[in-house]
């Protein structure tokens, strides 16, 4: 009976801190910062149809340049760093079904948290004195306390206006700022590994990176909050130019992994789910096939076959690259392929053509005839049977 309870109970937290939690930190960094980065790549190709600084504009190029100005300055609301912090922690608060006033409270606690870090001198959550900061995950465990803290007084006092959000916030925030250079200096030195790993052996870390994030982004786990911990611009930015550019060779990998599993499980099962499945898979989620996967394990052998294929691949023949959230996206919604051309197109070397094709050999065509074909093959061999990856 003792091992049923703690089974429970862990069982418990994990779905509240690493499957609701982290799941809705996602829809904070989608709201903002996914946000504000594709703004800013519109903002970009417009600025690019715009004649030399100092020119004179016709009535057109001025529209456009007060177009291009404005969501410039959207973008760069949208991408700050408190702006970021402040939905991460309302999201988690959201996902944990907190109270309005601790819900509210979490904006606060959030951007501590996501900006709190190490500077020159000294711990700060102030973004002029902070060089690194803890980013989503310090606004993920700043949010989380904050959160549990404020839900036990709430509804215990007359005066829950005042007590609810001062307990919240300065319980929050002082996690937030205390975790902040200690997780800023550990997401550093993870992402310097992973970097100088890839940079040095790029085959074997294509593979692991791959097919980690590939089966992350299918479990009930955020993929793209943990490749916007580990794969953000800002510590991109601290590093030696051989470790970032195996990071972002990293975050290409993660790229390619995801979209093995969206492309391949919407390819694999076309015979029980046609085209609504292929949709729903291919630019939605492949974590509706979680359910299929634990009764039938052996259907995510062929997406993690093409990203074991794919991963090295996309590491040396064919280099791809990525930062940020964009990396653990996949095909959803097309925002890793926005998050490579907006990478690459800024590197020297690639263009349009040589970033198109590269996106649809290693992102869309490959995995879908990678996995495709497997699954065939594992169908004939009655490894797979019809109706192992029906969705409902």
């Amino acid at each position: 009976m003792e091992t049923v309870k703690k089974e429970t109970w862990l069982s418990r937290a994990v779905k509240r801190y690493f499957i609701d939690a982290l799941g809705s930190m996602a829809k904070g960094l989608f709201a903002t910062l996914l946000v504000g980065t594709i703004i800013g790549a519109v903002a970009m190709l417009l600025g690019m149809a715009l004649p030399a600084e100092g020119a004179q504009l016709t009535f057109w190029q001025k529209t456009l340049a007060a177009i291009t100005k404005f969501l410039n300055a959207v973008a760069g609301v949208a991408k700050n760093n408190y702006v970021v912090g402040a939905a991460i922690g309302i999201a988690i608060a959201q996902g944990m079904k907190a109270s309005p006033l601790v819900l509210f409270s979490a904006a606060v606690t959030g951007a501590i948290g996501y900006c709190a870090g190490v500077g020159d001198k000294a711990i700060s959550f102030v973004a002029s004195e902070v060089s690194v900061t803890a980013g989503p995950i310090g606004a993920y465990f700043a949010a989380i306390i904050g959160v549990e803290l404020g839900q036990l007084v709430a509804g215990k006092t007359k005066v829950d206006i005042l007590v609810v959000p001062l307990v919240s916030i300065l319980t929050g925030g002082l996690v937030g700022y205390l975790l902040g250079a200690p997780l800023a200096l550990f997401i550093k030195w993870l992402a310097h590994v992973i970097g100088l790993a890839t940079a040095m052996a790029p085959v074997p870390m294509g593979i692991i990176v791959a097919v980690l994030v590939g089966w992350i982004l299918t479990a009930p786990i955020s993929s793209a909050a943990i490749c916007a911990m580990i794969f953000s611009e800002s510590i991109i930015s601290t590093l030696d130019p051989q470790t970032a550019h195996g990071l972002m060779l990293a975050a290409g990998a993660a790229t390619v992994g995801c979209c093995c599993q969206m492309v391949g499980f919407a390819v694999a099962s076309f015979r029980e789910n046609r085209w609504g499945g292929l949709v729903s898979q291919g630019i939605g989620t492949s974590m509706l096939q979680v359910p299929n996967i634990m009764r039938h394990p052996a259907i995510i052998i062929p997406p993690t076959l093409a990203a074991v294929i794919l991963g090295p691949i996309s590491t040396t023949v064919l280099p791809m690259f990525n930062t940020g959230i964009n990396a653990g996206m996949g095909t959803c919604g097309l925002v890793g392929q926005i998050g490579t051309y907006i990478t690459m197109l800024g590197m020297e070397g690639e263009n349009w053509l040589t970033v198109t094709l590269k996106v649809l050999a290693l992102h869309i065509v490959l995995p879908a005839l990678i996995a495709f074909g497997a699954s065939e093959l594992m169908r004939k061999l009655k490894w797979i049977k019809q109706g192992d990856q029906l969705l409902d």
